[in-house]
């Protein structure tokens, strides 16, 4: 076995061993708990803090049990399988990528789509029952600003070799990934 598919089948079972692990209930109660005393200190947002830990921990939780390890080690490059695929896709996912920036600035850059966006946003508010006017009031307030922001980011960054949708220093080189010392 080479270097390559030993650090992919290493991948694969400490990544399997780790969802066991996350999946069990005591592991999931001690990282709720973890976050709700992490949500104790910020004082007046501790109530929206837990509120918002207690929504979105089962969904995370729920999300992790669809993962498979070999995807995962496939996603973050380190079974060559998808080093090879990730080869030939690069160009074209670059390009595609790309576009979508490209359309993403000239949309948050209009207007009428910034309206859009904040009624959108501010519809969304009826969803959090009790927190509808401090809901409306923070889109009021960092809303703009957010879309502001995001639109300068897109036009600074370059969003796709962040993404790895474009690589920075040409073709993926397998050797580089890992060493065969």
């Amino acid at each position: 076995m080479g270097k390559k598919d030993e650090l992919c089948s290493l991948c694969e079972e400490y990544t399997s061993e780790a969802l066991i692990y996350l999946q069990q209930n005591k592991t999931q109660q001690e990282i709720i708990s973890i976050l709700h005393d992490s949500c104790s200190k910020l004082h007046s947002l501790s109530k929206q803090c837990i509120t918002l830990v207690d929504y979105y921990a089962p969904l995370f939780f729920l999300e992790l049990s669809n993962i498979q390890p070999e995807d995962f080690c496939g996603k973050v490059n380190l079974c060559k399988e998808v080093v090879a695929y990730a080869r030939e896709l690069s160009e074209n996912s670059c390009d595609v990528c790309n576009l979508a920036v490209s359309e993403i600035i000239k949309l948050l850059a209009d207007p009428d789509n910034q309206l859009q966006i904040l009624e959108l946003l501010l519809k969304q508010c009826k969803s959090v029952e009790k927190y509808v006017p401090k809901c409306k009031v923070l889109v009021f307030e960092y809303a703009p600003l957010i879309l502001a922001n995001a639109e300068q980011f897109l036009e600074k960054e370059d969003i796709c070799a962040k993404l790895h949708a474009c690589d920075i220093n040409g073709p993926i080189e397998e050797a580089s990934l890992v060493s065969d010392n």
